[in-house]
């Protein structure tokens, strides 16, 4: 069957790589329908990803059709429409036993730490399928992507009377607007560039918007806006070390910081003026847990998400080396691109 390889940062490869085998117990061999592309295929591409090694099938956010089932599987059968949790965790480390599958300490991203979707079939665990029966291909593609940001604003914690500020506008900040709106909270939206801010009051309605320009004019913007109060939940999705070090001073006293966005470089943290004396509670966001996928499906199925704004660019599966040096160029507006291999 033909696979598309990353065989080393900005080299794509169509190649032909063997069928899977019969589904074992508990597994499920499905077909891939449609295939997200998102910032951690970019840094991956781009050699930036920690976790990404070479030769590498990206590909972590499916949109699948159940072909087979292994012995014991009951939740799927063929022809079930499924998003995939793609974080295949271990169920006997400390952190998988507490429920927090989603820093299992040997945790393997589809795509990522192993070959992911960019490819004709695969064998999945029947546990990380989320039927999706009322969505399109396309939509059950979207569901990780969504997971991503209710992790983020789950672990912030917004309460209706809260703001929260949103630090990039990329498609995983996007993800954490859509949540943060869900609060009941007021969102606030910052970015450095001013075509995703009009995305973002546009079509999202948010109307709150901060447009970044590094010259510190962003933090008496803020102070402005909430009355000298700052925002109760600041959740950075940039994956810049020099803004999520500049994040703590977006925040209230007893606020609290998400990191969402990935660095590699190191981050320098004011902590006496600032994360001490506000008594500040400093989080990172890794991945998502079952019960989001689920949520997320519900949620589009009953259009409280609107996702159709979200998908701005196509592409068939062979068109793709070509193309995805393109997405990467901020001036073709893409927010989500989304490939096909029907």
């Amino acid at each position: 069957m033909k696979a598309l390889q990353l065989t080393e940062p900005r080299s794509f490869r169509i190649l032909d790589v063997p069928e899977p085998a019969p589904p074992g117990p508990g597994e499920v061999l499905v077909r891939i329908r449609r295939v997200g592309i998102c910032g951690t295929d970019y840094s991956g591409y781009l050699g930036k990803m920690p976790f990404f090694s070479y030769p590498r099938i990206p590909g972590h956010e499916l949109g699948v059709e159940v072909e087979a089932v292994g012995a014991g599987v009951s939740r799927v059968r063929p022809g079930d429409r499924c998003a995939v949790e793609p974080y295949l965790n271990c169920q006997r480390c400390s952190a998988c036993r507490r429920g927090h599958t989603n820093c299992c300490e040997h945790n393997q991203t589809l795509g990522v730490m192993c070959d992911g979707g960019l490819c004709d079939r695969m064998l999945l665990p029947e546990r990380k399928l989320h039927p999706a029966p009322d969505l399109t291909w396309e939509q059950a593609a979207l569901v990780e992507t969504l997971a991503i940001g209710c992790h983020a604003v789950n672990r912030g914690a917004p309460q209706s009377t809260e703001t929260v500020l949103v630090i990039g506008a990329g498609p995983i900040g996007l993800s954490v607007v859509e949540f943060a709106k869900l609060s009941g909270a007021r969102t606030i939206v910052m970015d450095m560039n001013a075509r995703r801010l009009e995305f973002v009051r546009g079509v999202m309605g948010v109307s709150d918007t901060i447009l970044a320009g590094g010259d510190g004019a962003e933090l008496k913007a803020l102070s402005e806006a909430t009355g000298g109060e700052l925002a109760h939940v600041v959740v950075d999705a940039t994956g810049s070390n020099r803004s999520m070090s500049l994040a703590l001073q977006y925040c209230a006293f007893a606020g609290r910081l998400v990191y969402v966005g990935i660095t590699q470089a190191e981050l320098t943290l004011p902590h006496a003026p600032i994360l001490h004396r506000r008594e500040l509670t400093l989080m990172a966001s890794r991945n998502a847990l079952p019960g989001d996928f689920t949520r997320i499906i519900s949620l589009i199925g009953a259009e409280r998400i609107n996702t159709r704004p979200w998908i701005t660019h196509q592409a068939g599966f062979a068109d793709v080396p070509a193309r995805f040096a393109d997405w990467l160029n901020p001036e073709t507006g893409v927010i989500k691109a989304v490939v096909s291999l029907d």
